[in-house]
Formats: C-alpha cells, sequence, structure tokens
C-alpha cells in the first residue's frame, strides 16, 4: 500500500475513532475532553520573543516552550492523528497573531513547509490545518500555500545544528501557479507559523527562498520553541 492510501486510511480510522470512544484530553489526558481548560491556558498567554540559533532575520515569536501540554498536543497530532486537536491549537495561534499583527493591514499567513512523505504517511499536514482554522477566525486574514521542499530532504529528527543546515540548504522553493505577487500584497503583513521551532533552520530558509521570490516576510510565529 502507498503512502497516500497509508495516510488516508489512517485519517479515517482516526476520524472513525472520534465518533465511537470518548476523547481524552491531548495535553494531559483528562478524560471526557478533547482540550481541557487548563491546558488551553498553557498557550493563552502573549507570545514570547525568541532568538533562534539559524537567525531567520525577521523576528520570532513562540507561544509556549515545548514542554508539558503544548508539546504534548503537537505530538498527539502528528504522531496519533489527532486532527481534533488542530482546532484548539488553530486557535491558539490565532489568538496569538491577534495580538501581533497590524490590524489596517491584511494578513497573510504562509504555513512552513513539510516532507511530501510526512503529509502523506500522517493523512495531512498538520501545520496547515492549525493555520486554516487560525485564519478562519481572524478578520482579514488568509493562508497562502506555496512552500514546498524538493526531494531528498532527510527527516531533521536527530539531527544537529550543521546537520540541518546541510539538510535543507537550498531545498525549500516558492511553488506556484500563480505569480506571488498576485497572491500576496505589496502591502499584506506576511507571517510564516510552524509548529515547533528547533534551530530556526527551516524558518531561515524558507524566509531566504521567499525573499528570492520578491515576498518580504514581517514574523515567524510558531506554537512551540524547543
Amino acid at each position: 500500500m502507498g503512502d497516500a492510501r497509508k495516510g488516508d486510511v489512517r485519517k479515517g480510522l482516526g476520524e472513525l475513532l472520534d465518533l465511537m470512544l470518548p476523547r481524552s484530553c491531548g495535553g494531559c489526558g483528562r478524560a471526557g475532553t478533547a482540550w481541557c481548560a487548563e491546558c488551553a491556558a498553557a498557550l493563552s498567554g502573549p507570545p514570547l520573543r525568541i532568538r533562534p540559533r539559524a537567525d531567520p532575520g525577521v523576528p520570532c515569536w513562540a507561544l509556549a516552550g515545548y514542554r508539558g501540554a503544548p508539546r504534548a498536543a503537537v505530538l498527539a497530532v502528528k504522531e496519533h492523528c489527532r486532527w481534533d486537536l488542530t482546532k484548539p491549537l488553530g486557535v491558539a495561534l490565532a489568538r496569538g497573531l491577534d495580538r501581533l499583527r497590524d490590524t489596517d493591514r491584511e494578513l497573510i499567513l504562509i504555513p512552513a513547509p513539510s516532507r511530501a512523505v510526512s503529509a502523506r504517511r500522517r493523512g495531512g499536514d498538520p501545520v496547515t490545518r492549525s493555520a486554516i482554522v487560525a485564519a478562519s477566525w481572524l478578520p482579514g486574514c488568509r493562508l497562502v500555500r506555496m512552500l514546498r521542499m524538493r526531494p531528498g530532504v532527510r527527516d531533521s529528527v536527530g539531527l544537529g545544528h550543521s546537520d540541518r543546515q546541510h539538510n535543507l540548504h537550498g531545498r525549500i522553493m516558492v511553488a506556484t501557479t500563480r505569480p506571488p505577487g498576485v497572491l500576496i500584497p505589496a502591502n499584506a503583513e506576511v507571517v510564516l507559523v510552524d509548529d515547533v521551532l528547533t534551530t530556526g533552520v527551516t524558518m531561515r530558509e524558507s524566509v531566504a527562498a521567499l525573499a528570492d521570490a520578491d515576498v518580504t516576510v514581517r514574523a515567524v510565529l510558531v506554537t512551540c520553541v524547543a
């Protein structure tokens, strides 16, 4: 069975289980709720300014550290197909963005790219799903998917800083059938979003790829910083 078919099966089984079985909290495991108020509070504070080792050249912000409920939720979505958690994670992103944005300008969210094989295996891209939710909660905001990874990128889990740099250098590209200038107005606020920032290499390469396409990124916002 191919990766795409396996991803569809996993997605379908996850959705079926959502209907048949009571969920436990994706952050703390409490029975009877998918996302409890205490875990939601861990992502409800103002975004934290962070300075990654690989500086992307724009301000970077995180909703929380990569620990506790935020870490558990991100892993539950990625590794256990808890797609129901993309809604509260997306709402948390929206709240963080609302604190940072300039309300007089259109807000454009660009999800960080993921490896195609990972998205197929999971039955979808968690970052994009959360970003879709975030965009739906914010007036004057929309999602634009325009970044992808070239073939040959390895899974970054377990890679050190220099290996991550080598793995991603020049391998993130803008891929769209429409000119970036048509998709994104010149005065729009463009924010890159991701679930976890570890070294900042993905964001640095993404910002550089967008700059080459004459798209200026204003900021980076991630759910967790490792």
